[in-house]
Parts: C-alpha cells; sequence; structure tokens
C-alpha cells in the first residue's frame, strides 16, 4: 500500500479511538460518583418502613430464591403486582442473608447500571457526548435519588428505571430500522420486565411518542396517526399493568372521604411545582410528607401551581421549533408524573422524592440543552456543569448520611417537616423498642392529636398501654384502631391478645379468626387461636391450627411448643415430646420449653419414654438461665435428678424448690414438692399417672 494512502486512512483510526476512551471514561466517571455518593448506604441498616414487609419479616423472601417462592411472587397481590421486585429480593437473601449491606449493595449496582446506560443510549440517539454525561450525572447523584436507592423496599424504582432506560434503548435501535419485529419484539420484551418491576412505567409508551419528536426525529418522516398506532401493543401491556396495580391496590387506596377529589387535583398541581423546586433547591427532603394539617392546599397556592404550570406548558410549545427538547423533557416530566400524581390516592403522603426518579429526567435532558446554547465559552459552561455535579453530590452524601438507621431518619423528617404525625408516630415505636414507654407514649398521642384518624397511631398507643399493663386502655386504642381500618389483620391480632387476657375468650377468638380471613397465612394468628381453642378445651381443633402455624411457618418454635402442651393432655405423650424437641433445638435458649420437655422426660408415665439423664442436661440449662431462683424448674431439676437415680441432689433440688415455693406462698407447688421430697428420701423417683383423652 502506498504512503499516501496510509496516510489518509490513519486519521480515521485515530479519531475512533480516542472516541472509546472518552465513553469509558465517562461511564467511569458516573459510576464513581455514584458510588461516592451511595456506598455509605452498605452500613445502612433495614428501615421499620416497608423494609420488613418487603425483606426481613416476610418469610417467603427470606427464605430466599425457591419455586415456591417463585410462584409465589407472579401470584401475591399484596401491595403492587411487581413479582420481578420480589424476586431480586429473594436473590438477594439468597446471597445474603438478611444482612442490611448486601441488599443496599443490590439497590446501588441497580442504580449506577441505570445511570451509564442512560448515559449511553442518550448519547446515541443525540450523538452530544458531554450533554448526555452531564444528564446522567445529575441523575445520578440528585438529593431526589437519595430515596430510591438508599431505601431496600424501594428496589422497584431501581429495578424498573434499569428496564426503563433499556427500553428505550431497544426503541432507539428499532426505530433505525422500523419494519424489525424482532427489535419490535425486543422492546414489548424489556417493558413488559419493566411493568413486573414497578407499575409506574405504564406512560412509557408516551415517552416512546415524545423521543419519536426529538431526538429520534420519526415525525418529520412518519404520521403521527401511524406512530401512535406503532404503540398499541405497548399500551395493550400498560393497561394490563394498570388492572393488575388497582387490584393490587384496592386496600390502600384512599377513599374519597379521606382525600376528595378537588384536594387530590389541587395537591397533584402543587406537587408538581414541589418537585421542580426540589431540584433547584433540595433542602429538607423527608421520607413521608403529610397532606396540610387542615387538609386541604389553599385556593391561592393551587391556581399559583396550575397557572405556573401552564405558562411552562405554553413556553415549551412555542419554543418547540427551535428548540425541540424543551417540549420533549417537559411533557417527559408531566407525563410521567401522572401515575403517581395521587388522583387515585395510594396511600397518606402529599408527595414522594422517590415519584421523581424517571419523571425529572426529563427536565434534566431540557434544561442541559438548553444550557448549551447560551453564548457560553466551553471552559465556562464546563467549570458550571462541574459546580453543579460537586455540590448534588455533597448534598446528596449527607441525605443519604440520614438513612443510617430508622432514628436518623425519623428524627431528621421530624425536623424538616411540620404536623407530621406519622414522623412522631415512627420516634414513639423507637423509644418503644428502647424500653422508653412514657415518652413514646407522647409521640404517640401527638400523632393522634395531629390527625385523629391516624389508625396506627391507635394501634401503636394500645401497644405501649398494654406493655405497662393497662388492659382496658389497650383494648380501646386496638378498638379505635379497627374502626378505622377494619380489614388490618394486625389490629385484629392485637386485639384478640388483649381480650384473651382480659378473660373475654371468645370475643378473642372472634377476632383472630377475622385475622385469618383476611390473612390467611398469618402463623402468629394461627398460633393464638389454637391457645384461645385450648382454653375453651376445644383440644382437636386447637391442634389442627397449631398445625397450621407451623405449616405456614415450620420454624415456629412456639408452635410446636404450644402443640406439645396440646397433645399431652389427650395422652399422646410420645408426640408431645417430639414437638417439645423441636421446639428446643429452634430455641435452645428457652427456660419454658426446656423445663417442660425436662419434665416429661423424668416424670412421664411411660418408661419408654424417659430419659433421667437428658432431663437433668435440659433442667440445670433452664436453672442457670434463670439463676437458680424458679421454683418450678427447681420441681423439675429434682424429678429429673431421681429418675437419673442421683437421689441425694434430687433431695436437695426438692428442698431448695420448697424453701421457694413458701416464700412465694405457692401452696400448691409446696404441697407437691412435700410428697416428691418423700418419695426421693426413700429412693423412688417420682412419675406423674398416665393421661387420657
Amino acid at each position: 500500500m502506498s504512503r499516501q494512502k496510509i496516510l489518509r486512512k490513519a486519521p480515521i483510526v485515530a479519531d475512533r479511538q480516542p472516541q472509546r476512551w472518552r465513553l469509558a471514561l465517562a461511564c467511569l466517571a458516573l459510576a464513581t460518583i455514584t458510588f461516592v455518593v451511595f456506598g455509605q448506604t452498605q452500613a445502612c441498616q433495614f428501615i421499620e418502613l416497608d423494609d420488613d414487609d418487603y425483606v426481613y419479616h416476610n418469610a417467603v423472601v427470606a427464605s430466599g430464591l425457591t419455586l415456591k417462592g417463585m410462584a409465589w411472587a407472579f401470584s401475591s397481590h399484596s401491595y403492587n403486582w411487581h413479582p420481578l421486585t420480589w424476586i431480586s429480593h429473594m436473590l438477594d437473601c439468597q446471597l445474603y442473608g438478611l444482612h442490611p449491606g448486601g441488599h443496599h449493595l443490590t439497590n446501588v449496582l441497580l442504580h449506577t447500571a441505570t445511570v451509564i446506560v442512560l448515559f449511553l443510549v442518550l448519547r446515541q440517539m443525540t450523538g452530544a457526548l458531554w450533554r448526555s454525561a452531564f444528564v446522567a450525572a445529575v441523575f445520578a447523584i440528585h438529593p431526589l435519588r437519595v430515596e430510591s436507592v438508599a431505601w431496600v423496599a424501594e428496589r422497584k424504582d431501581v429495578l424498573s428505571g434499569l428496564f426503563f432506560i433499556l427500553t428505550i434503548a431497544a426503541y432507539a435501535r428499532y426505530a433505525r430500522r422500523s419494519g424489525s419485529f424482532a427489535r419490535y419484539g425486543l422492546v414489548l420484551l424489556l417493558f413488559a420486565l419493566g411493568l413486573m418491576c414497578k407499575p409506574m412505567l405504564v406512560t412509557l409508551p408516551g415517552v416512546l411518542l415524545l423521543l419519536d419528536y426529538w431526538p429520534l426525529q420519526r415525525m418529520k418522516t412518519r404520521k403521527l396517526s401511524a406512530l401512535v398506532l406503532e404503540k398499541l401493543p405497548l399500551l395493550a401491556l400498560s393497561a394490563a399493568s394498570c388492572a393488575a396495580t388497582l387490584l393490587a391496590q384496592h386496600k390502600a387506596i384512599e377513599s374519597t372521604g379521606s382525600f376528595t377529589l378537588p384536594l387530590r387535583l389541587g395537591n397533584a398541581l402543587v406537587a408538581a411545582m414541589i418537585y421542580l423546586g426540589q431540584m433547584v433547591w433540595p433542602a429538607g427532603l423527608a421520607v413521608f410528607y403529610p397532606y396540610p394539617s387542615v387538609q386541604h392546599w389553599p385556593a391561592w397556592e393551587v391556581a399559583l401551581a396550575g397557572m405556573l404550570l401552564a405558562v411552562l406548558s405554553w413556553v415549551a410549545c412555542q419554543l418547540r421549533r427551535t428548540q425541540p427538547w424543551l417540549l420533549t423533557g417537559w411533557l417527559w416530566y408531566l407525563v410521567m408524573l401522572l401515575p403517581v400524581a395521587g388522583i387515585i390516592q395510594v396511600g397518606a403522603q402529599s408527595h414522594a422524592d422517590r415519584y421523581t426518579y424517571l419523571p425529572q429526567i426529563g427536565l434534566y435532558m431540557a434544561l442541559t440543552w438548553l444550557a448549551a446554547k447560551l453564548r457560553m465559552n466551553r471552559a465556562a459552561l464546563g467549570g458550571l456543569m462541574a459546580g453543579v455535579v460537586g455540590t448534588l453530590m455533597a448534598c446528596a452524601w449527607q441525605q443519604t448520611a440520614c438513612w443510617k438507621n430508622n432514628e436518623t431518619l425519623w428524627t431528621h423528617t421530624l425536623a424538616c417537616t411540620t404536623d407530621n404525625y406519622v414522623a412522631h408516630s415512627s420516634i414513639g415505636t423507637i423509644l418503644f423498642n428502647k424500653g422508653n414507654l412514657d415518652e413514646a407514649m407522647v409521640h404517640y398521642q401527638k400523632a393522634l392529636q395531629i390527625n385523629p384518624g391516624y389508625s396506627t397511631g391507635h394501634n401503636n398507643l394500645g401497644n405501649a398501654f398494654r406493655q405497662k399493663g393497662r388492659v382496658d386502655e389497650a383494648i380501646t386504642q386496638y378498638e379505635q384502631a379497627l374502626q378505622i381500618d377494619p380489614d388490618n389483620e394486625e389490629f385484629c391480632y392485637n386485639l384478640g391478645n388483649m381480650l384473651g387476657q382480659n378473660g373475654r375468650v371468645d370475643e378473642a377468638i372472634t377476632h383472630f379468626r377475622r385475622a385469618l380471613e383476611i390473612n390467611p397465612n398469618f402463623a402468629e394468628a394461627e398460633n393464638n387461636l389454637a391457645t384461645a381453642l385450648e382454653q375453651e378445651g376445644k383440644l382437636d381443633e386447637a391442634i389442627r391450627h397449631f398445625r397450621s402455624a407451623l405449616q405456614i411457618r415450620p420454624g415456629y418454635a412456639r408452635a410446636h411448643y404450644n402443640l406439645g402442651g396440646a397433645l399431652l393432655p389427650m395422652g399422646r405423650t410420645d408426640e408431645a415430646i417430639a414437638q417439645l424437641q423441636q421446639a428446643v433445638q429452634l430455641q435452645p435458649a428457652d427456660p419454658a420449653i426446656l423445663n417442660t420437655l425436662a419434665w416429661l422426660l423424668a416424670a412421664c408415665p411411660q418408661a419408654s419414654l424417659r430419659n433421667g439423664d437428658k432431663a437433668v442436661v435440659l433442667a440445670r440449662k433452664a436453672n442457670d438461665l434463670t439463676g437458680g431462683n424458679n421454683p418450678l424448674i427447681l420441681h423439675t431439676l429434682a424429678a429429673a435428678y431421681a429418675e437419673a437415680g442421683r437421689f441425694p441432689e434430687a433431695v436437695d433440688a426438692a428442698q431448695r424448690a420448697l424453701q421457694l415455693a413458701g416464700t412465694q406462698s405457692n401452696d400448691a407447688l409446696a404441697g407437691q414438692l412435700q410428697f416428691e421430697l418423700t418419695l426421693y428420701q426413700a429412693g423412688n423417683p417420682f412419675h406423674f399417672p398416665q393421661q387420657s383423652h
């Protein structure tokens, strides 16, 4: 080849190589800034706000990735229908167990992947390298992203976000060859997967239509009607997802009595403007924003928000020919907010940071392309962009630190919001768990002063009264909680427990049954229903419910223990011992379980079932765990020593038990010990008589 030909080809090779390096460096930089901000979440704990229901208190999810779990993920209609989100949580439990750092790491990795794919697809569609990188950078580390990334239960945001951007990438590829059924099929597949992560993606067909306008510019070569028809299969998927979501969220959808339609429409307008303000000035961000205490926004505020939104929409339309990115970006924002605007109110929040996760990408695009048109030299524009990214990183890092644990999160929320009854209630629960009941009750009562119709507040206050032994007041609070939310299984369960403790066993049974009607997989309700039935002498039915509790949760030690106790008076001692042995394996440091099994092994009438040496080991462990001052356990230890042939030790243990029983004025136990002591002194063990049903 001639030297001239080599020289002509050289620039082409030299030009492509730096382009690849710039892409690689941009991706590396985006990953780096994302991890700088969100890497700290690996030291964060789970949050007692949905993380419990989604992960660590969800027996199906916590069991890891199983075929049974995957079937449940596709059939479950709790919260939302988002099977891929459930499966991702199961996979995390399979990999990391219930260590929160691993679950947080997955969120960060998914978000990072979304950031990088967003950069690449924007660069592919627009040909603009640094503008695309800046949009991706702001999306990556804006403080409004913290809630979606630092909250394990918001896995649905970061997972659906990745499929959202992948769908756009596949659509951009399809747009270059519109007749390719294979390429269109990939768009459909990725969109379907995204909807199975979070139904908020239902507006994606509208976003694709906006991209047809800019930057793909397909509207210049194809009719609008043809482009709309092209989206019909995608719209069908959206419709199916909407139907599944309404079915899944029927419990969480607030009635018009709580939030009237005018209130919700006004809130939607104000929230859209609040998000714009937070984008520019991301201060005072919180995990929960309540509606105004007067339950409506001032009319002037709603009117101003509506007017500003209308003006911005008019400006974007007027500039559509010279600056088409403004219209695409602005409508992207508005269209994607529609599913979470609160027209159909789910939950009690007025707005939420997580709702901006994907909608604000459109605004970042519009503003970035607008800034690029300003008459600024490259160095000044680059310095401005670097300053914006640096400032956002610092703010986001600080906001992420608030998610370290429940206390830091809710303390921060209480500090930056007013009349926040959810924050007061959550702080109360933190204090409750620390044993500070009086302080907890102050916060619970404050929450109910702000919102008397807050059912969880009544339930929490009932828990505090229960802990203080004020049974009647606890019952009153649980009843009020149920009046507000009659389909809450936890409230039914708590009320049933208190009624049972108050001797109102028939009423307790009614509420336990109701809890099981609402949630058939409520193991604790099965167990406590069985216990109440046992108190009424309905042993056969009680045993069925104890077994049901164990089918729901095979490792439920208390149900094994209670089942053993129910089998014993029916003369099924061998089965009772088997159940207690399983309970001991599951909870080897529970003195009550150890003591009961030791007593059966020492004193049951069937010689083939007795094991004195084993009974001694169990009874001594129970005695050590209780400090050696429990006469019932010393009573068992004496019987165990006697069955093992160690009569001097049996006499000593019985005498110590007798002394403690006398000190506690337990005459019945003292009389029994006196009788057994004479047996031990004569060298005979004690065996209780055979029981029969």
